[in-house]
């Protein structure tokens, strides 16, 4: 008798194994449509929630603030911005937002923030013009970084230096997407640099050949760069180097020239060769050699 008692208890175990294998699977599904469940119920509560922060008009926009303004009016950027007081700035995506203002082409930077209850904050950063180059015709205008970032517009009435003889691959193109990237591949072209260069002295203070002052700039790929300032539009020819020495010795050359010969009137100075200076008066054609030494 004893040696059927373990085939009892093993029948028991296999007829509740079965029911274990059964019954498994029944309370995953239930336990799944319970979740199923808690969720849709969640989600219903906070679409219902969000319909109704959304809807109060305790949240609508009664201010917009916007910082930043040098070149845009505060219509410009509103209407970029497409924002109109009363949207409930809870809606506002403000991602969204700022990818509209970063389309237009004078917004460098932008930043969209929002103040509980009704205020909507929206910072940018224009462009600032450096100068516009002459591409086949066309003139575009480059910012501070010698990007391009937008084609000049004749309205826009810009007193900025036009530079002539770069090329297209000369020059990196702003890049509204992505404000802050500077690109691996930096441009490191000589006319390009050599243009810079005279562009960054003449946003110094006191320059003797001020940007404001400067008509155009013409590059010549093989002699250098030639600058039109003035008012009669005098050439002086800088060539490749030593900017800064240059600037230095056309500025003892102006002093020379008014103290020692009077008010002389010119057509071009030739400064590449600091050691043989070429003067080309307005009345008459002459070499000055070494004018700024004997200052």
């Amino acid at each position: 008798m004893s040696r059927n008692k373990p085939k009892r208890h093993s029948r028991t175990r296999r007829r509740t194994k079965g029911w274990v294998r059964i019954l498994n699977p029944i309370i995953l599904s239930f336990k799944v449509v319970a979740g199923m469940g808690a969720l849709a119920v969640l989600t219903a509560f906070c679409i219902l929630v969000h319909n109704v922060i959304t809807d109060c008009e305790y949240f609508n926009a009664r201010e917009l603030k916007i910082v930043g303004m040098q070149r845009l009016t505060r219509q410009q950027v509103v209407r970029q911005a497409k924002i109109r007081k009363g949207d409930n700035i809870l809606s506002v995506k403000l991602t969204a937002v700022r990818k509209r203002l970063l389309a237009h082409p004078w917004i460098a930077e932008a930043e969209v923030s929002r103040e509980i209850p009704s205020r909507i904050i929206i910072r940018i950063q224009e462009h600032s013009a450096l100068a516009a180059v002459n591409l086949s015709g066309n003139r575009f205008l480059i910012n501070q970084r010698g990007q391009i970032f937008k084609k000049w517009e004749s309205q826009e009435g810009l007193d900025i230096p036009v530079i002539k003889g770069l090329r297209l691959s000369d020059l990196s193109v702003y890049d509204n997407a992505r404000p802050n990237h500077i690109p691996k591949v930096l441009i490191d072209s000589i006319p390009y640099r050599a243009v810079m260069q005279i562009l960054e002295l003449g946003k110094r203070r006191g320059s003797i050949l001020p940007n404001h002052l400067i008509n155009r700039i013409r590059v010549d790929r093989q002699i250098g760069v030639t600058v039109y300032a003035y008012d009669r539009l005098k050439a002086i020819s800088l060539g490749y180097s030593d900017y800064a020495g240059k600037y230095h010795m056309l500025a003892k050359l102006f002093d020379y020239l008014k103290q020692k010969r009077g008010n002389i009137d010119f057509d071009r100075i030739d400064l590449n060769n600091l050691q043989r200076i070429v003067i080309n008066p307005v009345r008459y054609a002459g070499t000055f050699a070494e004018a700024g030494n004997n200052n």
